[in-house]
């Protein structure tokens, strides 16, 4: 069989950010232990013309981004576990290949959703499922929500890597157009305060990327305020993930990091349930 022809690719500033972490995922996979042993990604890699050194992930680095991703994995197994025939929202999925790493109920359905460059990219590069749907839009340009149906299921909204990204007012009303549209669900991602966006200078992958960041959500109390029927179930500090595969470096440096006033929510992961 002939080698599909590698896909050249051409992405600036917050678009250009899913380049560094897919080759996170794929150096992790590379690895003796993986910590998330996304194979599939590493295969994406090899498919795409581009000099992945300069998007300033490292091995040390890319067991971060797979600890990241393993830890919103386990969040939302836990609640396609509880709901199988869920709406699930992946918003600006890049070319992350949850969808593909996750053991879906077959009632799941779900929607991938990014610039339509990117979804573009993706179709050529990731395949599809049944119940699966790729949306080309940005995801605060919220015409796109006229094709999710909201017909009484629950959703799972999965945000990694996303909010930071978005204009603050337009993120706010991203959030509160979903809650009003379903009838429940909860919203698990990531997020950084406005000590941890100033921190970013020293990011090298975004520094690479030129990506620039705006949405500082400095505790639980800045998204509660988005709408009344949200309530925080989880927020947890990006210096008190555990588990199996955690750097020994980043331990070290989260310990002494929490002692710096701030650092604790500089970067933290949060559930919002509605």
């Amino acid at each position: 069989m002939a080698r599909m022809a590698a896909e050249k690719v051409h992405l600036t500033e917050e678009k250009a950010t899913l380049l560094a972490t897919l080759y996170g995922r794929a150096l992790d996979a590379r690895s003796p232990h993986p910590i998330l042993g996304d194979t599939l990604a590493a295969q994406v890699v090899e498919r795409i013309d581009h000099d992945f050194a300069r998007t300033g992930i490292n091995r040390r680095s890319a067991a971060s981004v797979a600890f990241r991703a393993r830890l919103i994995d386990g969040w939302a197994t836990e609640f396609l576990t509880a709901h199988p025939d869920a709406v699930v929202l992946h918003l600006g999925c890049g070319l992350d290949t949850r969808a593909h790493r996750l053991d879906r109920p077959p009632g799941t359905e779900w929607y991938d959703v990014d610039y339509p460059e990117v979804v573009d990219l993706r179709r050529r590069l990731l395949p599809e499922f049944p119940g699966h749907t790729t949306i080309g839009s940005s995801v605060t340009d919220l015409a796109w929500l006229d094709q999710v149906p909201g017909d009484g299921r629950q959703v799972l909204v999965v945000a990694e890597g996303l909010f930071y990204y978005l204009d603050a007012a337009r993120g706010r009303e991203l959030v509160r157009r979903i809650v009003d549209r379903f009838a429940g669900g909860e919203f698990v991602f990531d997020a950084m305060s406005g000590l941890g966006l100033r921190l970013q200078v020293l990011n090298k992958p975004v520094r690479e990327a030129h990506a620039k960041m705006h949405w500082a959500i400095d505790g639980p109390q800045d998204l509660l305020s988005i709408h009344p029927k949200l309530r925080c179930t989880t927020m947890l500090s990006a210096l008190d993930l555990t588990g199996p595969g955690l750097p020994t470096g980043y331990r070290v440096a989260a310990r002494l990091m929490r002692a710096v006033p701030g650092m604790a929510k500089a970067a933290a992961f949060y559930r919002l349930g509605f």
